[in-house]
C-alpha cells in the first residue's frame, strides 16, 4: 500500500521580531528577508512531509500585501498543499501577530515548489498527501491547474494535454 500524509503533518510554524537590520529604509521588513524566511519555513513542510532532503524547485507567486513593520512579530506557517511524483507544493501564510492588542494580521502568502532528491540530488518518489480541511482541500485542486500551467508555459506540457485547465476553459 502507498504511504499517504496529511497536509497537518507538515505544518511548519515560526516566529521571530524584525530586527532593525532586517529592514529597508522605510523601517519595514525587506522583502528578501522575507523570502528567505518563508523559503526556510517552506523546506521544513516539505522535508516532514517526504523525510527526505529536499531543494527548492521554484517561487511560483510571492504577494506582498501588507508591510511588516520593525520590531513586528511575523508569524510564518507552511504546510504541503500537494505532493506530485517527486515535487511538492507549499503553501507559506505570513502573519503580524501583536499580542498586546490580541491582534493577528495576514500580511503575505507565497506558493514554493520543492522537489525531494537522493544523495546524488536526482528526484525520488515522495507520498501522497490527503487534504483534511475546506481551505487545504481548495489549495490541493488549485495546486494541480498551477502545475499544468507551469508545464504548459516551459513547454514541457502541450495545452491540449492539460486535464484541470480544459476543465476551466472548457476546450
Amino acid at each position: 500500500m502507498e504511504k499517504t500524509k496529511t497536509a497537518s503533518e507538515s505544518l511548519t510554524i515560526m516566529t521571530n521580531i524584525v530586527l532593525p537590520n532586517e529592514t529597508n529604509s522605510l523601517r519595514n521588513l525587506f522583502g528578501g528577508e522575507l523570502l528567505a524566511k518563508m523559503d526556510r519555513c517552506a523546506s521544513i513542510s516539505a522535508a516532514r512531509h517526504c523525510e527526505r532532503r529536499v531543494v527548492t524547485a521554484s517561487v511560483n507567486h510571492v504577494s506582498f500585501d501588507k508591510p511588516i513593520p520593525e520590531g513586528g512579530i511575523v508569524v510564518l506557517e507552511s504546510k504541503v498543499s500537494r505532493a506530485f511524483s517527486t515535487s511538492m507544493e507549499i503553501y507559506v501564510d505570513v502573519w503580524l501577530d501583536d499580542p498586546i492588542n490580541q491582534k493577528k494580521v495576514h500580511t503575505n502568502s507565497g506558493i514554493y515548489t520543492f522537489v525531494a532528491v537522493d544523495e546524488f540530488n536526482r528526484p525520488i518518489p515522495i507520498p501522497k498527501m490527503t487534504p483534511e480541511t475546506e481551505e487545504e482541500i481548495q489549495r490541493f485542486e488549485a495546486a494541480l491547474r498551477r502545475k499544468e500551467l507551469s508545464l504548459i508555459l516551459s513547454g514541457r506540457m502541450k495545452a491540449a494535454d492539460s486535464v484541470e485547465l480544459r476543465k476551466l476553459f472548457g476546450s
